[in-house]
């Protein structure tokens, strides 16, 4: 959500915000212990609150949309948990819908390529998350196209969700679980062994573990690396300490994120800034975590090939002019 439409939804519905989401600079966020996190995700749930309307849900996406097409993106796969909408939009099946309605209209807008992950909590109960699941299989040729598990991972293991990640992968969707930020590789071991990740929200501190970092890497399982949230948070002190270089030089397919821009204040381009600034990625290498993070989605084969085809542009365009001391200003994002 951008700040400016956070303020306006919350003068729109009334809502009190806490000073840390009015004063136009990121709040201060260290979620590495019970309080820390406690307090993200209060933050998290106040902007939530926010969206209250149809209306309101469809300016979400569409601004999203039309942000993530002004970095360069091209498509655009979102993680949504709709029971946090529910209560005000009508219900669960009416939450999903309205989602879905927004992201057709998103697209057509904007023309950005958008796919949506329904994402259980895993801090509540198991039944809810295979209920998620049951829904989420039912939209299948609407654009849902995997099943998540989201929230601090300390607090739920991923094998009290097995069940509802066998009902998603029996109707055909991919599992994307988050794991390795606040929990170490033992969260990443349970999300590919046992809910059979495809790609893991986060995943970084595999890194604490080359065995089973080999293992992400021979099966192509994709890690979504945010590098300013696992900063804001205090999964590491700095940008440089990030393991982003180990990582990638393991072998392990990559898709830069921003996580959430509304909280960490920054947006998608500012992660392969970071990757160029603070840990020396040459333009071949930013074009390459590009490439991994368009084979790691789900687009269409031709998406695919058209944002690989602007990948090898931009990488060519660049080519010819880094040797006059020319750093090009905006990294290949998609």
């Amino acid at each position: 959500m951008r700040s400016e439409t956070l303020l306006e939804l919350a003068d729109l519905h009334g809502v009190r915000l806490p000073d840390s989401l009015t004063s136009g600079r990121p709040p201060r966020l260290r979620a590495t212990d019970e309080r820390g996190w406690f307090r993200f995700q209060r933050l998290y749930d106040i902007a939530r609150s926010c969206v209250r309307s149809e209306d309101d849900m469809h300016r979400l996406v569409r601004e999203a949309a039309e942000d993530d097409r002004a970095e360069g993106s091209g498509w655009l796969e979102i993680q949504v948990d709709p029971t946090s909408y529910a209560p005000r939009l009508g219900g669960l099946t009416p939450a999903v819908e309205i989602v879905l309605d927004a992201v057709e209209a998103a697209r057509a807008a904007t023309g950005i390529g958008i796919a949506v992950v329904i994402a259980a909590n895993r801090t509540k109960h198991q039944l809810e998350a295979r209920t998620l699941a049951r829904l989420a299989a039912q939209y299948t040729d609407r654009g849902v196209v995997g099943f998540g598990l989201s929230n601090d991972e300390r607090r739920g293991r991923a094998p009290a969700f097995e069940r509802a990640f066998e009902i998603a992968r029996h109707a055909g969707l991919f599992a994307n679980p988050h794991g390795g930020e606040l929990d170490g590789p033992r969260s990443i071991r349970d999300c590919v062994d046992v809910l059979g990740a495809r790609r893991l929200g986060h995943g970084i501190r595999v890194v604490e573990d080359p065995e089973l970092m080999a293992v992400l890497a021979r099966r192509r399982i994709v890690c979504e690396v945010c590098p300013a949230s696992n900063v804001a948070l205090g999964v590491y002190d700095k940008a440089a300490d990030v393991p982003l270089r180990t990582l990638f030089e393991a072998g392990v397919p990559i898709a830069l994120g921003a996580d959430d821009p509304l909280l960490f204040g920054s947006r998608l381009a500012a992660q392969y800034e970071l990757a160029r600034d603070e840990h020396e990625f040459t333009d071949a290498e930013l074009a390459e975590l590009a490439r991994q993070s368009i084979l790691g989605s789900v687009a269409p084969a031709q998406v695919q090939r058209e944002l690989l085809d602007g990948v090898e542009g931009w990488l060519a365009g660049s080519g010819a002019v880094v040797g006059a001391g020319f750093v090009p200003t905006r990294p290949p994002v998609a």
